[in-house]
């Protein structure tokens, strides 16, 4: 009987099956890296907002605590995004013709609020809570970056899960002095670690690993 395959049959079928394999791999691979990338996490891309309202100015510039305008950071699970009013206080009196700031003054005038985008917008699915993590020492530069150098704002970190469980596994070298959490020149010192695992003990801060922490 004559040969159904040549000599090269074997070698054509195992090269053709690493070809196979080597392509399922790149594609897991180029969807990993979407999936991590700035263009699904939004990372390190500043917001369209309705008013262009820079960090930059009124935390670096102008030395505003973060408080000011996110009243609710320290006693609700919400940080809030601030009021028309809180806006108006100071600039009622200046700016106060200002062609950028008018949706502010129109949402003043109407009782109508600004539609801000959100920029720190978890899925519905997480549970987070911004006053437990403030009140045990996690700073506003931890999760936030340098807000006080943005012109406008972006989201720090990718907001991952892997990124929570980064600091829930080990809080100590990640919290501060609760003294120090909207100070936004703080720099972690040399002894971070000690110093850390001191805060842990004295705060009572628990390393909350369980999927019932966040997912509810």
């Amino acid at each position: 009987m004559a040969q159904l395959f040549s000599r090269n049959a074997n070698t054509i079928a195992r090269l053709s099956l690493l070809a196979a394999v080597g392509g399922v791999a790149a594609v897991a691979c180029y969807g990993y890296w979407i999936a991590e990338s700035p263009y699904e996490t939004r990372q390190d891309v500043p917001r369209e907002q309705p008013i262009p309202f820079s960090h930059e100015h009124h935390v670096g510039g102008l030395g505003i605590d973060c408080r000011y305008c996110h009243t609710t950071v320290e006693t609700s699970s919400f940080a809030n995004i601030p009021a028309t009013k809180i806006c108006m206080n100071c600039h009622s009196q200046m700016w106060t013709v200002a062609a950028e700031l008018e949706p502010l003054r129109a949402s003043y005038r109407t009782g109508k609020s600004v539609q801000w985008t959100r920029v720190h917008d978890l899925p519905d699915f997480v549970y987070f809570d911004h006053s437990i993590h403030v009140n045990k020492g996690v700073g506003c530069s931890t999760c936030h970056g340098s807000i006080d150098h943005m012109p406008l704002t972006w989201q720090a970190e990718s907001l991952r899960m892997k990124w929570c469980l980064d600091c829930h596994r080990n809080p100590a070298q990640y919290v501060r002095p609760p003294d120090r959490v909207f100070d936004m020149s703080y720099k972690p010192p040399p002894d971070q670690l000690a110093l850390g695992q001191k805060l842990v003990a004295e705060n009572h801060i628990q390393s909350l690993t369980s999927c019932s922490t966040c997912h509810r």
